[in-house]
């Protein structure tokens, strides 16, 4: 990647130039803002790993990104007034294409998944080594690229931030979403009793992915139903933290992976504020920063090709039916993962 952001040109292989198809954007907005454009390929650095990409996965995050929202984001060297990063997605699934000097354990040719700091819709990304993995053999790439962000934040939410034990009682709050959808199932996976919550259309969903109980939120307020649980995943961010804590034991976990909290700021406030909270009260308060390693990519891919994490996909869309998938996203409150097939 070069200084203005744009790709380099050339290969290591060959020196000669080429490109190719992607998804871009040159201003923050809605979906409006992305078209198709044929553009550089980018090189594997000396720890990297050049991906051909055959699935990417879409994401909240990307739909923030998108916007330039919070705007909080735009002073972490995402680009104040415009996007420093012309290509959005983060999951993605593929063949090694190439690999720098200082790679050791991938090959071309092998099939990997892992997470990118953006550039993933497009036909080639180049990736940190750190990042990705070997893909799971029982996978599709579709499927596959569907894991990594949503699968890693679920696994390090529950598995290291709150630490749950067999027989434990967990609720996640907006289970049929991409990071529900696979703490469900890894709540299950580390011996907990599941309460998922989500809507009515979505409840068949969550029961088949494994969950114990179901409460439908719009004729049921789990706040308000006398329960009580060791564990609370926070996905969906829209309950406050007083109403979270309610629902703990005496010595509960909350974890909060989102919360919008508004245009500036987003989460931050929540994240404070439990942060604030936890050191006066005997439950913990666990703001969950996650992040896609080898580690956890080895942790899902051992659990999904033991038949014990399955990636729910909603739909998939082509390449260019990015901004489609996005709106969709965003709009139509999708339930698990959106993928875009390349």
């Amino acid at each position: 990647m070069t200084e203005n952001g744009e790709h380099a040109v050339s290969t290591p292989e060959t020196g000669q130039t080429t490109t190719m198809r992607a998804i871009v954007r040159d201003r923050y907005g809605s979906p409006d803002v992305l078209r198709p454009e044929e553009t550089g390929r980018p090189v594997a650095g000396d720890g990297e790993v050049l991906v051909r990409v055959h699935a990417a996965a879409v994401n909240s995050a990307d739909g923030k990104l998108l916007r330039g929202e919070p705007s909080l984001i735009r002073l972490m060297g995402y680009g104040v007034l415009r996007p420093r990063q012309r290509i959005l997605g983060r999951d993605f699934a593929g063949r090694v294409e190439a690999v720098g000097r200082n790679v050791r354990d991938l090959r071309p040719g092998d099939e990997v998944f892992g997470e990118a700091d953006g550039g993933a819709f497009a036909e080639y990304v180049s990736v940190r080594e750190g990042a990705l993995g070997p893909k799971p053999e029982n996978l599709t790439f579709e499927q596959a690229a569907a894991v990594p962000l949503a699968g890693s934040t679920a696994l390090q939410g529950l598995r290291d931030r709150a630490e749950v034990r067999p027989g434990q009682r967990v609720l996640v709050n907006g289970a049929s979403g991409g990071v529900g959808t696979f703490a469900v199932q890894i709540a299950k996976a580390l011996g907990a009793e599941v309460t998922g919550v989500c809507s009515a259309r979505n409840a068949a969903l969550v029961r088949s992915l494994g969950a114990d109980h179901v409460v439908d939120y719009a004729a049921e307020d789990f706040v308000r139903g006398g329960r009580r649980y060791d564990v609370v995943l926070d996905v969906a961010g829209n309950r406050s933290l007083r109403d979270l804590r309610r629902v703990l034991t005496a010595s509960g976990t909350l974890v909060l992976c989102s919360g919008d909290g508004g245009r500036r700021i987003g989460p931050m406030g929540r994240i404070v504020g439990a942060l604030a909270l936890s050191p006066f009260t005997g439950r913990r308060l666990r703001p969950l920063a996650a992040k896609t390693t080898a580690e956890s990519l080895a942790a899902l891919k051992e659990l999904v090709e033991a038949g014990k994490v399955v990636p729910a996909v909603d739909r998939t869309y082509p390449l260019s039916g990015v901004p489609e998938a996005m709106r969709y996203l965003e709009e139509e409150h999708a339930r698990a993962k959106v993928v875009i097939t390349v």
